[in-house]
């Protein structure tokens, strides 16, 4: 019986570590790499598609301070301004949209979009509130079959706000990247507090052992000791940076940038690079390398007593080998 639970612990730390080294966790300091070419969401999948090539993806966790969800880039603030002349241009008279604005909600249609937005804050907005309140006042299974009964309807008005309404604060950088599954955490407004954060939690799933490839999405160089630290325990690392030849892609196995994520080069390159992998590591593990502890010594008097006559069943002789020490 011991024999048998023996070899069960044995089989479920052989599939365990199979499973870790297979996996890849991310790690995105939005701090030094926030997504300003593309939107939030848009980013996070294409980044999780892409470190999924590599291998089962584990998690992936975003750190920043307050500031980074705070900010709004540049292409973000110059599109709100072009949206506002438009705006100014629809109530002169001057311009007439070709199309006109859909309300995903009700489904009516409006050629102004000043119109449209007063629509939605006064009808739609306002029976979201109403449902919020409802289920905060229920309690217990009221509540319970009053979320299932709302939430069609909730669902369909978060998706419409999300296109129609701008975020009273920043640009919802935090909600479009927990919409897409990124853990985020937000850290104290210190000085590489992000960094410290992002190092203490790849040093901390490093010592687990939870995955075998690590995928790094920053440009500062304050990380290439961690990246060095995890080649020397034997882990995979990615880097999804800007910078052409930077510290990170030097300590790095693979290193890809931003636009080479968003337009899935990196998606596609990252079979031959895990290839390239298994191909070094199977090179490895085939290597000969002499081990004097292993060799066991044999004297030549002890074999020539074994063979006192001399020749094999065919009658051919037999050379004695003996291991010679060299000084």
């Amino acid at each position: 019986m011991k024999n048998i639970l023996l070899c069960r612990r044995t089989l479920a730390s052989i599939a365990n570590s199979t499973t870790s080294s297979s996996s890849i966790a991310i790690f995105w300091d939005l701090d030094n790499k926030p997504p300003n070419s593309i939107p939030p969401y848009d980013a996070a999948v294409r980044l999780k598609l892409a470190a999924a090539s590599f291998g089962t993806l584990k998690f992936a966790v975003a750190y920043a301070n307050a500031h980074a969800f705070r900010h709004v880039p540049a292409p973000i603030r110059a599109q709100r301004q072009d949206r506002r002349t438009l705006d100014r241009l629809e109530n002169a008279g001057v311009y007439t949209p070709s199309e006109p604005y859909v309300c995903r909600v009700c489904g009516r249609n409006f050629y102004n979009h000043t119109k449209f937005i007063n629509h939605f804050k006064q009808l739609h907005e306002r029976e979201q509130g109403k449902r919020l309140r409802r289920l905060e006042s229920a309690k217990g299974s009221k509540r319970v079959m009053l979320a299932a009964k709302l939430s069609m309807k909730m669902e369909k008005y978060r998706r419409a706000e999300r296109d129609v309404l701008f975020p009273k604060v920043g640009y919802g950088l935090a909600d479009e990247l927990r919409r897409a599954g990124v853990l985020v955490r937000t850290v104290d407004d210190r000085p590489e507090a992000a960094d410290r954060a992002i190092r203490e939690h790849m040093v901390d799933t490093m010592d687990k052992r939870r995955v075998g490839c690590l995928m790094l999405v920053s440009d500062d160089a304050g990380f290439a000791g961690v990246l060095r630290e995890a080649r020397m325990r034997c882990l995979k690392t990615v880097v999804v940076g800007d910078e052409g030849d930077g510290v990170l892609k030097r300590c790095a196995d693979a290193a890809f940038s931003w636009k080479e994520v968003s337009s899935g080069k990196a998606r596609k390159e990252a079979s031959s690079v895990v290839e390239k992998w298994r191909d070094r590591e199977l090179l490895n593990r085939l290597e000969w390398r002499y081990r004097p502890e292993e060799t066991e010594e044999v004297e030549c008097g002890d074999l020539e007593e074994g063979l006192s006559d001399g020749d094999d069943e065919d009658g051919g002789d037999i050379g004695l080998h003996c291991q010679v020490e060299t000084p």
